[in-house]
């Protein structure tokens, strides 16, 4: 059965590009997954198709509205949802997530639990930011790409799907592909040599990608490092481990901090 992926937004031209490119657009083609874009503006009631106002209590900008949003998300499930509750109490192969810089930070676990869900419902903020009672009552996660603000949540939630879709069995050629990359899975086991001294355990299995090379074995006077042309596997799975504890501890220490 195809996953489900329904993007809501005030700018559905937005995901005429990436839509039809790489891996999305193959499992696309191949029933992996289906994707439907809903123009919120579909939901407005005035001529104007009003999806924003001022916010209560004074500041810059504006607020996406609830209404639209709520009635959206109706619309998508075919049901209503009640004061205080959310839509997919009785569904947890459902995931409706606000893109949201105040949001949980989104990683690669994240995209793993993704995977094993049926459909997920995107919607994607804009202008100051959404009505609160979207994110308390509405959405069952907020989520954020990253410790920065972007001017809406396209970019972020096709980056969420990307994210996702190549997870899904069938959608990469070769299935190791998803395994043997930045905090892939099967670098749960770093061995303790190479753990630098007092790590905490909580991320000793999150690490970057090894580095990786290919032909001309010699670019401007650059070689590639002679151990991966010799043809010793075992040691070349050694050296990788060891370049990608160096890449993480010079690159994102943080993951190596247990912070």
């Amino acid at each position: 059965m195809a996953m489900r992926f329904d993007l809501i937004t005030i700018f559905p031209e937005f995901f005429a590009g990436p839509l039809d490119h790489g891996i999305v657009r193959r499992a696309r083609e191949a029933g992996l997954i289906h994707v439907h874009v809903q123009d919120l503006r579909s939901f407005t009631k005035d001529r104007h198709r009003t999806v924003d106002d001022r916010p209560f209590g004074g500041g810059e900008g504006m607020v996406l509205k609830p209404e639209p949003l709520f009635e959206a998300v109706e619309s998508l499930l075919g049901c209503s949802v009640g004061e205080a509750t959310t839509p997919n109490t009785a569904d947890p192969g459902l995931a409706i997530v606000l893109m949201s810089a105040a949001g949980r930070l989104f990683n690669q676990e994240m995209a793993r639990r993704y995977s094993q869900l049926q459909r997920i419902i995107l919607i994607c903020g804009r202008y100051e930011g959404v009505d609160e009672r979207v994110a308390e009552h509405l959405a069952t996660e907020e989520v954020s790409i990253g410790d920065f603000v972007l001017s809406g949540g396209e970019l972020p939630a096709m980056l969420v799907m990307d994210a996702v879709t190549r997870l899904l069995p069938g959608a990469l050629g070769n299935e190791a592909s998803s395994q043997n990359e930045s905090f892939g899975a099967n670098r749960s086991s770093v061995p303790l040599s190479l753990r630098p001294a007092g790590e905490s355990d909580a991320k000793k299995g999150l690490l970057l990608d090894f580095p990786h090379y290919t032909r001309p074995a010699e670019y401007r006077g650059w070689k590639v490092p002679e151990i991966l042309i010799g043809g010793n596997h075992a040691e070349v799975a050694k050296w990788r481990q060891q370049k990608a504890m160096e890449k993480t501890r010079r690159n994102r220490p943080d993951l190596l901090s247990g912070e």
